[in-house]
Order: C-alpha cells, then structure tokens, then sequence
C-alpha cells in the first residue's frame, strides 16, 4: 500500500525533545513533496515543515516551528524526519506525514497540497 508511515510519537516533559520519522511505504519519499501536519483536539490541521524532492532539499517551516523543529531526509532509510526541541504543552498533538506531488521541489505548508496521508502518531508534552 502506498503511504506515509509515522513513528516516534511519546511523551515528554516540557522543555524535551522528540524526532518522528515518516517511511515512504511502497513509494520513494526522496521524490515527492514531503511535509508534516499537526492537529491538537479541537483544532483544526496544520502545517508544520515541509521538504521539497530531490536534493535541493527546500524546506519551509511554520512560525511556530522555525528555530525549534527540523525537517530532514534519510535516502538511505527512505525517511523524513521531524526533529523536534524545546518541546512546550501547546505542542501536544496528533502529527501527520502527507505526500505530495511526485518531483516538486517547492516546499508548501497548505494541506490541499498532499494528497496521500499517514496514520499519525501523538506527541504529548507534559508541563
């Protein structure tokens, strides 16, 4: 079946860190848009990094995300990763990898731009 793989999700204590990592199952993640989505209860989805294809390897970044969270691709493991650090309660959520368009190099935020989605995995940050 094709489709994002999340992995990673736990709890933490505010301040920790956590890295997700999202396996491209039956597809070769270093070729598509790849990005992560978060959604908190009772709030809708949103982006939070994301990673264009190939080896130019653009990235953008949610304002909330930018200096504490770090998108990265593993060819080898046919991973992208989410590294999160200075993980605060406002975090806690269900984190989503989706998978865009094959060969796009422009990193994009907007969910309308994916179109195959993973299970989730939850992250908790206790206070």
């Amino acid at each position: 079946q094709v489709q994002p793989v999340e992995s990673g999700g736990g709890s933490v204590q505010s301040g920790g860190s956590l890295t997700l990592s999202c396996t491209g199952s039956g597809f070769f993640a270093g070729e598509y848009l790849m990005g992560w989505f978060r959604q908190a209860p009772g709030k809708e989805r949103e982006g939070v990094a994301s990673i264009g294809a190939y080896e130019y390897e653009r990235t953008t970044y949610a304002e909330f995300a930018k200096g504490r969270f770090t998108i990265s691709r593993d060819n080898a493991r046919n991973t992208i990763d989410l590294r999160m650090e200075s993980l605060q309660p406002e975090d806690t959520a269900t984190y989503y990898c989706a998978r865009g368009s094959y060969a796009t190099i422009t990193p994009q935020l907007s969910a309308a731009s994916y179109t195959r989605w993973g299970q989730g995995t939850q992250v908790t940050v206790a206070s």
